[in-house]
């Protein structure tokens, strides 16, 4: 696995940030500058690091955030899985690994940066580079320059499910024999033409500007939108053979998971699940990777700090048949991050495995009071306010929830032989 994300970058420094529960939203003086309504948010602080110099040294100075992120995080993840990174000057091409990273915005510092500040009719103005820098697939692709991979590229969107899904479909791609490797995961970078929009729909909270930690409050009763934020988290997903012939270290199984809408009906729209879809899909991911709804030890929530976050207890509830003390452990890492879109499902799958392999679930922030009605359904001590020891944490469920009312659910497990 690897991580850029605004509580730190690397697997080490971002769990130690998560343990210790450190908030990574800060203020952000552009968006004062700018009349935003919210004007904090999750960035990742990047120091120039080998591997940025070595981004930099391969055609990726001035590319959008989004694929410098992901391409940091990706490096990280294909060391941290026992890969060398052998350099462009190798021949050798991977056919038996791909890359499907997800993004919900998209390279909006590029647009916003650089074309749409060229006049149009002076096309030459614009740097040659300039697809390959803001492309959508622009992370897998670049990726594959860095690593030399010969098997399917996609940058895929489904907005802030994008990370998840990405996960999703590499699982799949290599059941279905066409890999034995995938890198996954998701990347959104920081520009306030990617945040103006949510602004505008004021989805986002407007009341901590001067206190930023405290402004992402997912669970609670008092929350009033969400924080926007950034960042990239990448996974190598493998074949079990193949990783155990080669002494890979395993961190986890990934045993399968589900993916669909709730088709914008009944309580369901543009911007809000629907009830159905979510239970429906947590049910399938459920059958599909044969695991009891009593196997669930933990749930990593989308739990956006909106008024969404009620119905989401109240959806995994109906859908595993569980409330009170029976009810999992649950958490939300965006009230250290924000919310970072379309990496979101990558960055918090991370952190649910490292969760589940640390025996802990670290607490969420500012959960002062949980909200009434996700108290009518759980016991409060399965939403813990700070880190807690936790042993046998086996099976994870990993939830999100995106704009066009499409959900993902993924079940992760610790190893049978372990």
């Amino acid at each position: 696995m690897g991580v850029v994300s605004p509580i730190g970058v690397g697997i080490k420094a971002f769990e130690e940030a998560m343990k210790g529960m450190k908030s990574g939203i800060s203020h952000i003086s552009e968006l004062e500058e700018l009349g935003f309504g919210c004007q904090i948010g999750g960035v990742p602080n990047l120091e120039l690091s080998e591997d940025l110099k070595y981004l930099y040294a391969n055609e990726l100075q001035g590319a959008s955030m989004m694929i410098i992120y992901a391409c940091l995080a990706g490096l990280q993840a294909w060391r941290n899985a026992g890969f060398m990174v052998e350099g462009r000057a190798s021949t050798f091409v991977d056919i038996d690994t791909g890359a499907i990273i997800g993004t919900g915005i998209g390279a909006s510092d590029i647009f916003a940066k650089i074309v749409r500040q060229t006049d149009l009719k002076q096309t030459r103005k614009l740097r040659s580079t300039i697809i390959e820098h803001s492309m959508t697939s622009g992370p897998s692709a670049n990726l594959s320059k860095l690593l030399g991979l010969g098997n399917q590229l996609l940058g895929v969107s489904s907005a802030c499910a994008s990370g998840s899904d990405a996960i999703l479909m590499g699982y799949q791609r290599i059941r279905a024999g066409f890999a034995k490797r995938m890198l996954v995961g998701g990347a959104e970078c920081y520009s306030p033409y990617g945040w103006a929009g949510f602004d505008a729909m004021r989805v986002t909270t407007r009341k901590y500007n001067d206190n930023p930690t405290q402004g992402s409050r997912p669970m609670t009763g008092n929350s009033s939108g969400f924080v926007p934020g950034s960042g990239s988290g990448v996974l190598v997903l493998e074949d079990y053979d193949s990783a155990q012939s080669r002494g890979a270290q395993i961190l986890c199984e990934l045993k399968g998971g589900w993916s669909n809408s709730g088709g914008q009906r009944n309580d369901g729209s543009m911007t809000a699940p629907t009830s159905r879809g979510v239970i429906a899909c947590i049910r399938k991911a459920l059958l599909e990777s044969n695991t009891n709804v009593n196997e669930i030890d933990y749930v990593s929530g989308h739990l956006s700090s909106t008024f969404a976050d009620a119905n989401e207890i109240s959806n995994i509830s109906q859908a595993l048949g569980r409330s009170g003390d029976s009810f999992p452990y649950i958490n939300s890492l965006k009230s250290l991050i924000g919310h970072c879109i379309g990496a979101t499902g990558a960055i918090e799958s991370i952190a649910a495995i490292l969760q589940m392999k640390g025996g802990y679930i670290h607490g969420t922030l500012n959960l002062k009071e949980t909200h009434s009605r996700i108290a009518k359904v759980l016991d409060t001590r399965k939403a813990p306010r700070d880190t807690i020891v936790v042993q046998g944490i086996n099976s994870v469920l990993k939830l999100s929830f995106a704009f066009g009312d499409s959900n993902v659910a993924l079940i992760f497990k610790v190893l049978d032989d372990e």
